[in-house]
């Protein structure tokens, strides 16, 4: 017997329906998180490098913007923040997910804001930083006064400010990580060490921005080897 044209229409509509729902699910999964957390990890360690590379070392912090090399090494790292900044969001929204109903809303609360400010602070620091850019490549030329307030504002959001917001994530997930018990001990331990690292390091220490990252990129390794081992984990939420 068969099917007339409005039950065809029917039955396709809820195979990509279905589809549709296991795409979305897949996104939540934890091996997602993985993925996210570690090209966020990956891409903000090259970012940071070539920050170091471009930034000279003592001297005047003004001369690198009069050299091709220099600025090429900071357009280079102000091109890949915005994909820093959407896989950790990514990375959020997927441990959140995975959480389910252990969340507590305190601990949810701090870990959301304190996630999201950390990303607003990195692309402040990178808008920051390229509008010095744009201007320099201009007509007229910007006075080293300006590129050295511009470099000191844009390192205290990023390698000040953030990396307390970085501290406090970190912290946080550490925590919901031992209340769930989906975080292995040596993790906690080295969680609970760098949230600590990245909360009392010294102002302005573009060094110490490395910490957070190199965290994500073990935390997602280890949510990827549980997915693989098929270790049990909460369920994602449905949309």
């Amino acid at each position: 017997m068969s099917l007339g044209p409005d039950e065809r229409g029917t039955a396709r509509s809820k195979r990509q329906l279905v589809a549709e729902n296991s795409f979305a699910v897949e996104l939540r999964t934890p091996r997602a998180a993985a993925v996210a957390g570690i090209a966020f990890a990956v891409i903000l360690t090259v970012v940071v490098v070539l920050l170091h590379l471009a930034l000279p070392v003592g001297g005047d912090q003004s001369q690198w913007i009069t050299q091709q090399a220099r600025r090429q090494k900071v357009a280079w790292a102000l091109e890949l923040i915005p994909y820093a900044g959407i896989a950790f969001l990514w990375f959020i929204g997927v441990i959140r997910s995975q959480l389910g109903h252990r969340e507590d809303k305190f601990f949810a609360t701090a870990f959301l804001g304190s996630g999201l400010l950390f990303v607003a602070m990195l692309f402040a620091s990178a808008a920051n930083v390229g509008a010095l850019l744009s201007l320099y490549g201009g007509r007229s030329g910007v006075p080293a006064d300006e590129v050295r307030l511009v470099g000191a504002v844009g390192t205290a959001l990023l390698a000040t400010f953030g990396i307390r917001m970085a501290a406090v994530f970190t912290m946080v997930v550490t925590n919901l990580g031992r209340r769930s018990g989906i975080i292995p001990r040596w993790l906690l331990v080295v969680g609970y060490g760098a949230a600590a690292m990245l909360l009392f390091a010294p102002p302005r220490t573009l060094w110490a921005v490395l910490l957070f990252p190199v965290w994500v990129f073990l935390l997602s390794v280890q949510i990827l080897v549980a997915s693989l081992r098929g270790e049990p984990s909460s369920e994602p939420r449905q949309p």
